[in-house]
């Protein structure tokens, strides 16, 4: 079961695909999918991203008020989900892509619209003050950035002392009964179906991408070493999707 994304992508590549094959992640390319972008994801997961984001919107456990950024935006469905929760929630959405945000606008309650704005512009060098957001949220949008440490490192500066990051991310199942099943879906269907329903040959690199994304562990490695405390990995989907939960430390525990 997967999941495409947009935002701060680049998709991976080797060297036997022609000029007009390759998937190089940038706002561009995305803005080709943005109209058919909210079917695939419900197609490709098998409905399940749904769910997933509502547990990515309780991990970040928001105050009265908060202020949020949701990296990865896309269309929209993060930022709604966290607007519809926390109506007095400010929420701002970062994509790379100007065809989503228009999606994204479009797709907008009058309620939703009150607390989402929208912005242009790459994980790995955002424009927004040091400790600027209560949360940070981005689902399946880390896998491919392709300066993932320097996101990382941007995710902890803007995040406020004790504010909560939630990332969802896509990997082939390792592990467990299914695991097998799961991994065919992955390599074997997804690409075929999102290349036929985007009628775009990006998606033939999805399985590369999930596969070549690090195990759980290691990658909790990198949110510690990016200056965040870790306080929760889950496996989603039978394996085949990640939920890590960190926190930007307490001023006072940083002394």
């Amino acid at each position: 079961m997967a999941v495409v994304r947009g935002s701060g992508m680049v998709l991976p590549r080797s060297g036997g695909e022609s000029p007009g094959e390759k998937a190089d992640g940038s706002g561009t390319m995305f803005d080709r999918i943005s109209g058919r972008y909210d079917l695939l994801n419900r197609v490709l997961s098998l409905g399940l991203d749904r769910r997933w984001r509502r547990r990515l919107v309780s991990a970040v456990e928001l105050r009265p008020g908060a202020r949020v950024l949701d990296l990865a935006t896309g269309t929209g469905d993060v930022a709604f989900a966290l607007a519809t929760r926390h109506p007095e929630t400010e929420v701002v959405g970062l994509d790379p892509s100007r065809g989503m945000l228009e999606r994204a606008r479009a797709k907008a309650r009058p309620a939703q619209a009150e607390s989402c704005r929208w912005s242009e512009g790459v994980a790995e060098d955002l424009p927004f003050a040091e400790g600027s957001f209560d949360a940070v949220t981005m689902a399946f949008g880390i896998r491919n950035v392709p300066a993932r440490e320097r996101a990382l490192r941007e995710i902890t500066r803007v995040l406020r002392p004790g504010g909560r990051v939630a990332i969802l991310e896509l990997a082939e199942p390792r592990a467990g009964w299914l695991a097998p099943l799961s991994r065919f879906w992955v390599r074997r269907v997804v690409p075929r179906i999102g290349a036929l329903l985007a009628s775009s040959a990006e998606y033939r690199y999805l399985q590369r991408s999930m596969a070549a994304f690090p195990e759980p562990p290691e990658f909790a490695r990198m949110l510690v070493t990016a200056g965040l405390e870790v306080l929760d990995v889950s496996a989603l989907g039978l394996g085949a999707c990640t939920l890590f939960v960190a926190r930007r430390p307490a001023e006072e525990e940083t002394r």
